[in-house]
C-alpha cells in the first residue's frame, strides 16, 4: 500500500523528468537539453480542485444532516463528516483525456479506467497509477563508448516513445520510465561498439534504425513502443579529428587522380581513333590544322605566329600546284 500511494502521484509528464534523474547516475543530462517553448504545460489542477470539491460537499451535506437531526454539530459529527467526505473523494475521480487509470480491487488487476470521471468502490479499490499516454522524450547517451576499432567517442540522442498498454507499464516492470533509459543506453553501447568510428560518423540513420528495433523489442512486452531515435551528436575525440581529417583529404586527391586518369585514358582512345581517320587522308588532316589555327586566332585576338614546320600543313598543296602549273608552262613554251 505504501509503495502504491507513493507511485499514485506518478504521471508520464514527470516520466521524462524521472527518467532524466535515473538516468543522471550514470551520465549527466546537459544544460538546456530540455529546451523551453514559453507554452504553458498541462496540468491537473483541476482535477484536484474537483476532488477537494467533492469532500467539502460531502462533508458539508454531512454536517448539515446532523444539525438538522440533533440540533447541533459536535466532534462525532466532525469526525463522521471528515470521514464521509475522504470516502467521497477516493470514491469519485477525474482521469484527465490523455491519461489511463489502472484500477486494483484487494491488489489484483481488475480494469483500466478513464478518461473522463471514474468510480472506485472506497477502501477495497483504488488505482496505483496514471499512465500518461502522450509522446515523451528522454534523452541519453553514452559516454567514452569503443566502437569496433577501439576509438572512444561520446554519442548523444533522443528518444521519442509513448505508452501503448497502461496495464503492461504497470503490472509488468517496477519504473517503466527509468527502463526506458537504461535500455535505450544500454542498446546504444552494443550498437556503437558493433560499428566502427566511421561508420558511426557517416550512417545516422542506419544507427537511428538499429536503435529503434533493438529498444522496441525490449519494450514492447511491458507495453511501450518506440515512435523515433534522433542521434544529436557525436564527438570524436580531438587528437583523431586531425588524422581523420588527412584521411579524407587523401581521399579526395586519390578520387581527383583516378578521374583524371580516366579522362586521360578517353582521351587517349578517341585520339588514337582519330589519327587512323587522318592516317588515309591528307587533305582532312590539313582541314584539321586550319581549325586548331582558326580557334587558337579566334581565342587569342591576336596574330598567329606559324613555324615553318607548322606552315607545312598550309603551303603543301599550293606548293604542288605550282610546280604542276609551271611545269604545263614551260612544255608548252617548248612546243
Amino acid at each position: 500500500m505504501k509503495r502504491d500511494k507513493k507511485n499514485a502521484g506518478s504521471t508520464a509528464a514527470g516520466a521524462g523528468g524521472a527518467a532524466a534523474s535515473a538516468f543522471g547516475n550514470a551520465r549527466t543530462v546537459p544544460e538546456g537539453v530540455r529546451m523551453e517553448t514559453g507554452r504553458r504545460r498541462a496540468s491537473r489542477n483541476g482535477a484536484v480542485v474537483f476532488a477537494v470539491v467533492v469532500f467539502v460537499v460531502a462533508f458539508g451535506i454531512v454536517l448539515a444532516l446532523f444539525q438538522a437531526a440533533l440540533g447541533g454539530i459536535g466532534l462525532v459529527a466532525l469526525a463522521v463528516a471528515a470521514v464521509a467526505g475522504w470516502l467521497a473523494a477516493s470514491s469519485v475521480h477525474v482521469v484527465l483525456e490523455w491519461e489511463k487509470a489502472v484500477v486494483l480491487r484487494f491488489g489484483k488487476f481488475n480494469r483500466v479506467a478513464g478518461p473522463g470521471i471514474v468510480f472506485t468502490w472506497p477502501i477495497i479499490e483504488f488505482y496505483t497509477l496514471r499512465i500518461d499516454q502522450r509522446v515523451a522524450t528522454t534523452y541519453f547517451g553514452a559516454e567514452e563508448t569503443l566502437t569496433s576499432d577501439l576509438v572512444p567517442i561520446n554519442v548523444d540522442a533522443v528518444l521519442f516513445w509513448m505508452v501503448w498498454s497502461a496495464k503492461n507499464a504497470t503490472v509488468e516492470v517496477e519504473d517503466y520510465s527509468s527502463a526506458v533509459a537504461w535500455i535505450a543506453q544500454t542498446a546504444m553501447r552494443k550498437a556503437i561498439g558493433r560499428a566502427t568510428v566511421a561508420e558511426v560518423a557517416t550512417r545516422r540513420d542506419q544507427l537511428d534504425e538499429e536503435l529503434k528495433e533493438a529498444i522496441e523489442e525490449k519494450l514492447n512486452p511491458w507495453g511501450i513502443t518506440i515512435i523515433d531515435v534522433e542521434i544529436r551528436d557525436i564527438v570524436v575525440p580531438k587528437e583523431l579529428q586531425e588524422a581523420m581529417a588527412m584521411e579524407a583529404v587523401a581521399e579526395r586527391k586519390r578520387n581527383a587522380r583516378m578521374v583524371l586518369a580516366e579522362a586521360e585514358k578517353d582521351i587517349s582512345e578517341m585520339l588514337k581513333d582519330a589519327s587512323e581517320v587522318y592516317d588515309g587522308d591528307r587533305d582532312a588532316l590539313r582541314l584539321r590544322t586550319m581549325h586548331l589555327a582558326y580557334e587558337s586566332v579566334e581565342k587569342s585576338g591576336g596574330t598567329l605566329v606559324i613555324p615553318s614546320a607548322f606552315s607545312e600543313g598550309f603551303v603543301e598543296g599550293d606548293a604542288e600546284k605550282a610546280a604542276e602549273r609551271s611545269a604545263r608552262t614551260a612544255k608548252g613554251a617548248g612546243e
